[in-house]
C-alpha cells in the first residue's frame, strides 16, 4: 500500500462505503410522489366518471363530499413533501407516510369512489411496513430558517394549486370572474374567507374547504417548523478546537489547507486513536469535508471510517472539496468513492521569488507604480498588533466586504485577529491622505494563516473601493519579501478551479471540445471570477497544486456542486440582515468575545 496507510479486506470497503441509494427506500420514496399526486388530483379535479355510488352519494349529507376532497388534497401535499425524506431513508418521514397514506384512500374512497386508488395504496403500504428497518436515518441539523422557507414555499405553492381548483368548474361558475376576481378568491379562501367567485349547488363548498386546507397546511407546517426544538448544525467545540492545534501543531505543514479546519462553523470526528481528524459541515443533506484529514496519515483511515459512519446514520450525501492528491487517494481508497481534479492551487517558493526578469515585469511596474503613489506596506503577526489597531482592521475589512454574506469555506477562517490566532500573518498597505477617512491610513488588507511552522496560507483579500489598483498584487508581493524574517518558505495563494482547462484551451492546438469547455468558464467568470482568480495567481509565476473533490456518484454532482456554493457564500438561502444591522451585531459579538478573553486572563 502507498502512502504508508495500511490496506483493509473488501469487506472493510463496503461497510466504508457508506450511504449507498438503497433500492427500497428510493423505490419507495418515487411511489408515495406518485400517490401523493393523485390525491391532489382527486381533490383539486371534479369526478370525471358517474356510477351507482356516485348517485348514492348525492342522497348522502353533501358536507361528508366537499370534506373528502380537502382531506385528500391534505394527504397529497403532504405525502409530495414527505418523499423525499423516504429516499433519504428518513425515520420520522416513514412515520408520517404510514399515517397519510391510509387518510389518502379513505379520503379517495369517499370522494371519489375509487377502488384502483385504494388498491395502489395497499400496494404500496404493504412494502412500507416490511421495509421498515430500511428507514432509520436520524434528522437533519435545522434551524429557524425552515419555517420562513417553507412559508415562502407553501404559499406560492397554494396559491398556484388554488387558482386550478377555482379555474376547474367552469360549468358550475356563475358569471365570468376575471382572472384577478379568482386569485382575490384564492387568497380570501386560503384563510378562511368568503371570495367573489360564486358557484352552483355544493361546489362552492368543495371549492372552500380545499383552499381552506391549503392555507390549513401552510399554517400549521410554519409553526410546527418555527417552534420545534432546534437541532443546529454542530460547532467546533473548544476541547474540539484544542485538539486540532494539537494535531495541526505535529502535522499542519503536510497540508495548506489545514489551519482552515478551525472554522467554528464545522464539526468534527477524530480516529478512534484521536490521532487524525475530518472536519465538516452539512448543507442541504451533503456532508461536505474541506482539505485532507488532519494528523498522522497512519491514522487518517480511522477518521474517515467514522466521517462515513455518521453519513450512513443521517443519510447524508458524503463529499470532500479541495483535498490533494494524496488526501484523494487515500479517500477513494478507503471507501470506495470517486476523485475528479476540480482545479489547482499556487503555491510560491519564497527562495525563488524575484521581482527580476521578464515575466514579472508586470507586477514589477505596478508595485513601484503604486510605491510612488505614497503607499507603504507592513507585515506582522497578528500577536503584535495592538487591540485599537486590531479593532480597526476588523471594521475596515467587513465594511470593504463586496457581498453581503462572508464568503469563504475551504480556504477561509471566517475571523480576524482571535486571541488564539496570534500566529497568523497580516498583511496592510497604508497611505497619509490630507482628509483621513473612517479607517485612518489603512487602505488595504491580506491576512494569512499558519502552514505548519514555515509556511503560510492566502486567507482573504480587502481593500479600500477608493484606493489605486494593485493594492493585492503590493501586499502579496510585500509578504513574499518580509517571509524569510518569519522563517516561511512557502506561501499558498488563491485556488484556480479549472486552471488546467483554462491554460491549455487557450494554447495553439487545441481541439474544438477543450476550445468550448474554455469558453463556457469565460462566460461563468462574469459571476464566479473563475479565469480572473487564475490570471491573477499566474502572475506570481506559482508552481500548481491539484485540488480535487471526492463524491459517491456522478448524480450527486450537482446537489455536491450546489452544497458547496452554499458553503463557500455564492448562494445564500437566508435573507440577509440590513448592514447597519449587521454592524451592530458584529459589534456586540467582538465586545462579547473581548469580555470573554478578559475574563479568562483573569483566572489564568
Amino acid at each position: 500500500m502507498s502512502g504508508g496507510v495500511p490496506g483493509r479486506s473488501s469487506r472493510a470497503r463496503r461497510i466504508l462505503r457508506g450511504p449507498r441509494p438503497e433500492a427500497v427506500p428510493g423505490l419507495v420514496g418515487r411511489a408515495v410522489a406518485l400517490v401523493g399526486l393523485l390525491d391532489i388530483a382527486a381533490g383539486v379535479f371534479p369526478r370525471f366518471r358517474h356510477s351507482r355510488m356516485h348517485a348514492l352519494a348525492e342522497v348522502l349529507p353533501g358536507s361528508f363530499g366537499p370534506f373528502a376532497a380537502a382531506l385528500s388534497l391534505s394527504a397529497g401535499v403532504l405525502l409530495l413533501l414527505l418523499a423525499h425524506g423516504l429516499r433519504r431513508r428518513k425515520r420520522r418521514a416513514w412515520r408520517a407516510a404510514v399515517a397519510l397514506l391510509p387518510a389518502g384512500a379513505v379520503a379517495q374512497l369517499a370522494y371519489r369512489h375509487s377502488l384502483v386508488g385504494l388498491l395502489i395504496t395497499i400496494v404500496l403500504l404493504v412494502p412500507l411496513v416490511w421495509h421498515r428497518r430500511e428507514f432509520a436515518a436520524l434528522p437533519d441539523p435545522r434551524s429557524r430558517w425552515r419555517a420562513l422557507a417553507n412559508f415562502v414555499l407553501m404559499s406560492a405553492g397554494s396559491l398556484v394549486l388554488g387558482l386550478i381548483i377555482v379555474s376547474v368548474h367552469p360549468h358550475r361558475t356563475l358569471g365570468d370572474p376575471s382572472l384577478a376576481d379568482r386569485l382575490t378568491h384564492v387568497v380570501y379562501g386560503l384563510v378562511g374567507f368568503e371570495g367573489p367567485v360564486d358557484y352552483q349547488g355544493a361546489t362552492s363548498w368543495t371549492v372552500a374547504f380545499s383552499l381552506g386546507a391549503l392555507g390549513w397546511l401552510t399554517a400549521v407546517t410554519t409553526i410546527y417548523l418555527a417552534f420545534r426544538p432546534e437541532h443546529p448544525a454542530a460547532r467546533l467545540t473548544e476541547d474540539d478546537e484544542v485538539k486540532l492545534r494539537e494535531l495541526l501543531t505535529k502535522h499542519g505543514r503536510r497540508d495548506s489547507l489545514g489551519h482552515f479546519a478551525l472554522r467554528r462553523d464545522k464539526a468534527v470526528v477524530f480516529s478512534p486513536s484521536g490521532k487524525a481528524a475530518v472536519t465538516y459541515r452539512v448543507i442541504s443533506g451533503v456532508m461536505l469535508a474541506s482539505g485532507d484529514p488532519i494528523g498522522d496519515v497512519e491514522a487518517w483511515p480511522g477518521a474517515i471510517e467514522r466521517f462515513m459512519d455518521e453519513a450512513k446514520a443521517h443519510s447524508w450525501t458524503p463529499a470532500v472539496v479541495g483535498c490533494s492528491e494524496t488526501g484523494g487517494e487515500v479517500w477513494t481508497r478507503e471507501t470506495g468513492l470517486d476523485a475528479l481534479e476540480l482545479g489547482d492551487e499556487a503555491v510560491v517558493d519564497v527562495a525563488d521569488f524575484s521581482l527580476a526578469g521578464r515575466a514579472m515585469r508586470n507586477v514589477r511596474q505596478m508595485v513601484k507604480r503604486i510605491e510612488r503613489a505614497g503607499y507603504e506596506t507592513r507585515v506582522r503577526r497578528i500577536s503584535d498588533l495592538g487591540d485599537a489597531e486590531l479593532e480597526r482592521i476588523r471594521r475596515a475589512a467587513e465594511d470593504w466586504r463586496g457581498t453581503d454574506t462572508e464568503r469563504g469555506f475551504s480556504m477561509a477562517l471566517g475571523r480576524i485577529g482571535d486571541p488564539s490566532d496570534g500566529d497568523c500573518l497580516i498583511a496592510t498597505a497604508h497611505k497619509a491622505d490630507d482628509e483621513p477617512g473612517e479607517y485612518g491610513d489603512l487602505k488595504a488588507i491580506l491576512h494569512f494563516v499558519p502552514w505548519g511552522t514555515d509556511g503560510a496560507s492566502l486567507d482573504l483579500m480587502r481593500r479600500d473601493r477608493s484606493a489605486d489598483p494593485g493594492m493585492n498584487e503590493l501586499l502579496i508581493v510585500a509578504a513574499l519579501q518580509a517571509a524569510p524574517k518569519f522563517g516561511i518558505t512557502r506561501v499558498s495563494l488563491n485556488f484556480a478551479m479549472f486552471r488546467s482547462a483554462l491554460a491549455r484551451g487557450e494554447k495553439i492546438g487545441a481541439g474544438p471540445v477543450l476550445r468550448a469547455w474554455r469558453g463556457l468558464l469565460v462566460f461563468l467568470s462574469r459571476w464566479f471570477q473563475i479565469e480572473s482568480l487564475y490570471k491573477f495567481n499566474a502572475k506570481f509565476q506559482p508552481r500548481w497544486e491539484p485540488r480535487f473533490i471526492v463524491y459517491r456518484a456522478t448524480t450527486d454532482l450537482p446537489r455536491i456542486g450546489f452544497a458547496t456554493m452554499q458553503a463557500e457564500g455564492f448562494v445564500t438561502l437566508a435573507l440577509p440582515l440590513p448592514r447597519f444591522l449587521r454592524r451592530r451585531r458584529s459589534a456586540a459579538e467582538r465586545a462579547c468575545a473581548h469580555t470573554v478573553t478578559e475574563r479568562d486572563a483573569r483566572a489564568a
